[in-house]
């Protein structure tokens, strides 16, 4: 889908402890910092829809498995309509990378509470982001 990239991620393997990469300025996907944040989620929850109108995010999951789905409404979009999954967790260690305007929602599927790091690149401002009701977007949630 366009605006969705997946980044595979360096894990070093240290003796007393991994170091787990994120995000560096000169990666693709890169666009700025503002903040970075943690969002969690208990398993079989869903968080969503929402879709940021300016901002890109890059979503890390250090803790647990999150399945993602992103919905593609664009008008003149090649895949308008059609829905992506993208499942995070230090198994599948990747960062995903969404474009503004696309629809995302969540679901927590590892057997904790997982959680997800998000790196913007400006402040959290509530009036940027849209929201809908999950019944709002016909998607059939499965773990």
């Amino acid at each position: 889908m366009e605006g969705v990239i997946l980044h595979p991620l360096k894990h070093i393997i240290v003796s007393k402890g991994d170091i787990y990469h994120a995000l560096k300025s000169t990666d693709q996907g890169y666009v700025g910092f503002g903040e970075a944040y943690f969002s969690q989620i208990e398993y079989g929850e869903i968080k969503g829809w929402k879709r940021h109108n300016r901002m890109t995010l890059n979503i890390i999951v250090p803790v647990g498995k999150i399945k993602f789905i992103v919905y593609d409404d664009r008008d003149g979009s090649p895949t308008c309509g059609q829905f992506e999954e993208h499942t995070l967790s230090l198994e599948y260690y990747q960062r995903l990378t969404l474009s503004p305007g696309l629809w995302m929602a969540f679901i927590g599927v590892g057997d904790c509470i997982s959680m997800l790091m998000d790196i913007i690149p400006e402040p959290h401002d509530p009036q940027e982001a849209d929201r809908k009701d999950l019944s709002e977007i016909p998607y059939s949630f499965k773990i």
